[in-house]
Parts: structure tokens; C-alpha cells; sequence
């Protein structure tokens, strides 16, 4: 096959995929929006995570068996619940050793939606359960039930639009060295920390804060050059398309709007994302994007429903993802400066 076969082959199997994460996400939004699932946004946010590393369809197996330690592995945050209330500093020492452990086994080639479960179980989970246990467990079951979702999605979605035979499945990237592994995964957990001592004054208000730094916390594992820039930049432009959004979304507010409007949003996205090697900016970058515009927008929906001031809770929200960005992109800089100091030194 010529060079120009096999160029134009892997552009359409780039469109599949892109057309598949478009079409999941904006499938499993609705789904839980319509259904009146607590936490919604969790459901779209797990979905696009699945569908953008998952390039094969799970059987029945596969899918309950990942749900099942997807909920022990949410389900873990509860043990860390007692320390936090009774023990405090031991309970932040442990989570931060959670972080850090969940970060590294992703990065030394384990399951990393099992560690990004894991990560978000030591976050949302436990910091609900400080203020009631019944909605950490409401954090678990929503976590749990938008894996299920997004499972039953990802088979809907390749049986209605298949991969082809010839198309090898996606290589996993090599393990990093033990000690890349243990700094990436330092870097992510410090950037995610701070979250978590903001959010146990209100667990409630800052769950949306927590899903936007275990994002940016996975986003830094996968970004070595750049990473500062490109949090940055995919929250501004996350920020931005969800104020896009919701002005479209206004000229006509129905459900299967909110479901069309994603689909477009998602696969703009999702051509970029999926772009391969063409792309200037990282696949974190745009599945970041994506995530952010997915959590401030499905907020903002929550606030409507709520009579809440949508605007002015967009404001502040907005505000604290670009303050949560500019810590982890400054805590990125420092640690990287120490690093190259550290290996320049004979």
C-alpha cells in the first residue's frame, strides 16, 4: 500500500474514534442529565476518560469486572474518612500517599482509569464523607453507575460504528523508569493536595473543584514538555466553550438539544485530540479542555435547576479552576527547576 493509502486510512480510523468519543460522551450526558442521576456531570466526565483510552470494546465481563474495582477503588476513600474527622493530619498524609501511589501505578504501566478511580476516590469520596457519609456514598455510586454508563456506551458506540479488522489495537506506552514514575507521580499528587484541604471546609460546593484538579493532577503525568502552558491553556478554553455552550444552549432548552450541542462541541474536540502526531497540542490537552467544559457546564445546569445565579457562580467557579491551574502550573515549574538543578550537578 502506498504512503498516501496508509496516511489517508489512518485518518479515517482517527475520524471513527473521534466520532465515538463525540457521540459517548454525549450519550452518557444526556442519559444522566435525563434520568436525574445525582452528580450528572460525573457520568459524561467518566465517559470521555473510557472512550479516550479504550480503543476496543469491553465484554460483559471486562466491563462488570472493571466496575467492580473501580468501586473498591472509589470505595477506599471511605477508609480514609475516620482519619480525616478524628485525625486530620494523618488523614492528609494518607490521602496525599494515596494520590501518590495511585499516580505512580498508572505510570508503571498498571490500568490508568483504575488509578484515575482511585485518585478520585481518595479525593471526592473521602472529603464527602467529612461532612456525611451518605454522600460519599452518593460520590461512589455516581462514579460507579457513569462506569457502567460509559461501558454500555463504548460497545454501543463500536457496533455502530466498528474499527476495522486491519487496525492493530493502540500500543500502551512503555513504562516509565521507577524514578521518572516517582517524580511524575510526586508532581501530581502535590498539585492535587491543595484541592483537597480547600474542599474539606465545603465538601458540597468544591466537588466540581476536586473532578478539575484529579484532571489536572492526571493531565501532568501524561504532559512532560509544556505542561504548564497546556493546563493553562486547555482551562481558559474549556472556560470559554462551556460560555459558548450555554449561550447556544439557551436559544432552545431541551434535553436533545443539550444532547446535539455536545455532540458538536465534543467532536470538534475530539478531531484534535485524536489527530495524532499532526496535532501541535497534546491529546491531555483537549481531553482537559473537554473535561473542564463538561464539569462548569453541567454545574452551571445543577445551578439553573437550583434557581440558583448562574452567572455569578460560573464567575467565582471559573475563578477557583484558574487559581487551582496557576498552583499546579507553578508547583510544575518549581519542581521541575529542582529537577533539572538537581541532574545538571555532577
Amino acid at each position: 500500500m502506498s504512503t498516501d493509502g496508509v496516511a489517508a486510512g489512518l485518518a479515517a480510523v482517527r475520524g471513527r474514534r473521534a466520532l465515538r468519543l463525540a457521540i459517548g460522551t454525549a450519550l452518557c450526558l444526556a442519559t444522566s442529565f435525563g434520568l436525574g442521576w445525582p452528580i450528572p456531570m460525573v457520568a459524561p466526565v467518566v465517559g470521555a476518560f473510557v472512550l479516550a483510552s479504550v480503543d476496543r470494546p469491553l465484554s460483559a465481563r471486562a466491563g462488570v469486572g472493571l466496575a467492580l474495582v473501580a468501586m473498591l477503588a472509589t470505595g477506599s476513600g471511605l477508609l480514609v474518612v475516620p482519619f480525616l474527622r478524628h485525625y486530620p493530619s494523618s488523614g492528609v498524609l494518607m490521602t496525599g500517599l494515596g494520590l501518590f501511589l495511585a499516580f505512580r501505578q498508572g505510570l508503571r504501566g498498571g490500568n490508568s482509569l483504575v488509578g484515575t478511580f482511585l485518585a478520585a476516590g481518595l479525593t471526592m469520596v473521602s472529603v464527602a464523607g467529612t461532612a456525611d457519609i451518605g454522600l460519599a456514598l452518593t460520590v461512589v455510586a455516581a462514579l460507579v453507575k457513569g462506569l457502567l454508563l460509559a461501558v454500555t456506551v463504548l460497545a454501543l458506540c463500536f457496533w455502530l460504528i466498528p474499527e476495522p479488522a486491519a487496525v492493530p489495537a493502540q500500543r500502551r506506552p512503555p513504562a516509565m523508569s521507577q524514578s521518572a514514575a516517582d517524580w511524575m507521580a510526586l508532581r501530581a499528587a502535590l498539585v492535587v493536595m491543595p484541592t483537597v484541604l480547600l474542599a474539606l471546609a465545603d465538601p458540597a460546593a468544591y466537588m466540581p473543584i476536586l473532578m478539575k484538579a484529579v484532571s489536572l493532577g492526571r493531565q501532568s503525568c501524561t504532559t512532560a514538555r509544556g505542561a504548564a502552558r497546556e493546563l493553562v491553556g486547555s482551562t481558559l478554553f474549556g472556560g470559554l466553550l462551556a460560555i459558548l455552550f450555554w449561550w447556544a444552549l439557551g436559544l432552545f432548552v431541551h434535553l436533545w438539544m443539550f444532547f446535539l450541542w455536545m455532540l458538536l462541541f465534543a467532536l470538534l474536540l475530539a478531531r484534535k485530540l485524536f489527530a495524532g502526531p499532526a496535532g501541535r497540542l497534546s491529546p491531555g490537552f483537549w481531553l482537559n479542555t473537554l473535561v473542564t467544559l463538561i464539569i462548569l457546564l453541567g454545574q452551571s445546569v445543577e445551578d439553573s435547576a437550583a434557581g440558583k445565579d448562574v452567572y455569578h457562580a460560573f464567575a467565582v467557579r471559573m475563578g477557583l479552576f484558574i487559581g487551582v491551574t496557576l498552583y499546579a502550573c507553578l508547583m510544575l515549574e518549581l519542581l521541575d527547576q529542582r529537577s533539572r538543578a538537581s541532574s545538571s550537578t555532577p
